[in-house]
């Protein structure tokens, strides 16, 4: 009897203690699945304190959803109560080829546990992208897949779903990562029928910033779909049914460029002036126009500065399209110089990097002389000695003139010194009592938009605002009668700098 207790005490004992064992393991949701489908990777582990690694990739695929959850379960075994408490993380990720998902290290009450390798298969889906029991899909595609820095390519993402799918609500689309590119969306979403399917295409403008191998994507979305299990008291279907999708990666080659230079691409440049006479404190308009085929979204042509000239410009107009698969953009940007005297705008330079010839180009604006009418320069006087010199030695009227002088010119210069007299007091006496007059009876001094806007274009580098103001001034001088001015904002304005 004390044998058989001894035994029944030991087993119990060794399947109490394997019951409460910490341990870890994990498991795929599907050991197969279809290219451009999500995947998931659930690890479980049993004990107390858990602590999983930081699981960025996954066979070179990036973790696009991460969560992780906790749970208590208690049970009776002879009688005994026993509670297991396990952790649970699950990784979501987009394979692209069959892998075997590595072994992962987790910490488990101080203790480290290993997970064992588990392979996974992935099946290649026809073109576009849709197989029969795949009924939605993404795919990217980019036109180059090795370019120089600064060298634009344009990535598609290309959206198929089933005629016959039937949609609860709008996807939920989430764009590709595009990490080490500038990014311009294009703009030019098409969505037309290709067999059975609708194809919607979206487009990315990139410009690599540096050299380098990158990951492009990848894009994710997810199908809201009828839940056909659930019908409403009319019998209706309603619910929706969430199915996560991801697209393809795309392997990108950045190449430095072999030289230095503002652009890359083949581009010509033109400039041309409003006019090349002015009066004075008129605007003078250059205007520098870009086109060709590359990128121009980033590029920001060099400033000018002129001594003794106010300068300002306007955004730059950049358009970009593609025809005949060639990026095609154009530049306009404005520069307007205001001055008082004759002045020179300089020659302008910017070098490109032509990826055909391979051949460093350089395109030049040239100099333009401007003449100012009424300015400075051509009212100062001929003579040197004379210039800024003001006169000072006028002599006093001798006493014999004035004892010369008849009664009625002594009388006038009498009369004279006491109307200056009076006129002196009745001046001390108004400017006194004007103090005391009701602020709302006193006239601000008036000034013409004309005045304002020489007032305000020398500080338009101060403000936003007043840039804004100014512009809108320019714009209304030259004849755009849309436009509409603040008269209190610009008189604000205007007293900040008088």
């Amino acid at each position: 009897m004390i044998k058989k207790l001894f035994i029944l005490f030991t087993v119990h004992y060794s399947l109490f203690s394997f019951i409460n064992a910490a341990s870890v393991e994990a498991q795929l949701a599907n050991n197969e699945v279809v290219q451009g489908n999500m995947a998931q990777l659930r690890i479980v582990a049993h004990g107390n304190r858990a602590a999983f690694p930081n699981i960025t990739e996954i066979g070179g695929a990036k973790v696009l959803g991460r969560h992780q959850s906790s749970n208590n379960s208690i049970s009776y075994i002879n009688g005994k109560m026993t509670t297991d408490r396990s952790t649970s993380l699950v990784l979501t990720f987009a394979p692209q080829h069959d892998m075997t998902i590595p072994s992962y290290s987790i910490n488990i009450d101080g203790t480290v546990y290993k997970t064992d390798p588990i392979a996974l298969k992935v099946v290649k889906s026809n073109a576009p992208g849709v197989t029969n029991n795949n009924k939605f899909s993404l795919q990217l595609r980019a036109d180059k897949k090795s370019v120089l820095v600064g060298e634009p390519l344009v990535v598609t993402v290309f959206f198929s779903i089933s005629k016959n799918v039937r949609l609860s609500q709008n996807p939920d689309y989430k764009k590709p990562d595009f990490d080490g590119f500038f990014v311009k969306e294009l703009g030019n979403e098409k969505t037309y029928m290709q067999g059975d399917y609708q194809v919607t295409e979206l487009g990315y403008l990139l410009t690599p910033e540096k050299e380098g191998n990158f990951t492009v994507g990848p894009a994710t979305a997810k199908v809201g779909l009828t839940d056909t299990s659930r019908r409403d008291m009319f019998g209706r279907f309603f619910g929706t049914v969430w199915t996560p999708i991801a697209s393809n990666t795309i392997e990108i080659e950045v190449k430095p460029v072999p030289k230095d230079t503002d652009l890359v691409g083949n581009f010509t440049i033109f400039s041309s002036i409003d006019k090349e006479k002015v009066k004075v404190n008129k605007p003078v308009n250059l205007t520098v126009k870009i086109e060709g085929e590359g990128n121009l979204e980033d590029f920001e042509f060099p400033a000018y500065e002129i001594d003794g000239v106010t300068i300002y410009s306007d955004d730059a107009k950049v358009e970009t399209q593609i025809i005949n698969k060639q990026l095609k953009s154009t530049y306009v940007k404005t520069f307007v110089f205001i001055s008082d005297h004759d002045f020179k705008i300089p020659s302008k330079s910017i070098s490109v990097y032509d990826i055909k010839t391979k051949e460093v180009k350089h395109l030049e604006i040239p100099s333009y002389d401007v003449k100012v009418e009424g300015s400075k320069a051509a009212t100062m006087p001929q003579s040197p000695s004379a210039a800024g010199v003001v006169q000072t030695d006028i002599k006093p009227v001798a006493p014999k003139d004035q004892d010369n002088a008849g009664p009625k010119a002594k009388s006038v210069q009498k009369m004279a010194w006491w109307m200056l007299a009076v006129a002196f007091v009745l001046g001390m006496l108004v400017m006194y009592l004007a103090k005391y007059l009701p602020a709302w009876k006193r006239k601000p001094s008036p000034f013409k938009e004309e005045e304002a806007l020489k007032i305000l274009y020398g500080h338009m580098s101060k403000d936003k605002a007043v840039e804004e103001m100014v512009r809108k001034l320019y714009a209304k001088k030259s004849g755009d009668r849309s436009v509409e001015i603040d008269k209190k904002a610009l008189k604000e304005m205007v007293e900040r700098f008088r």
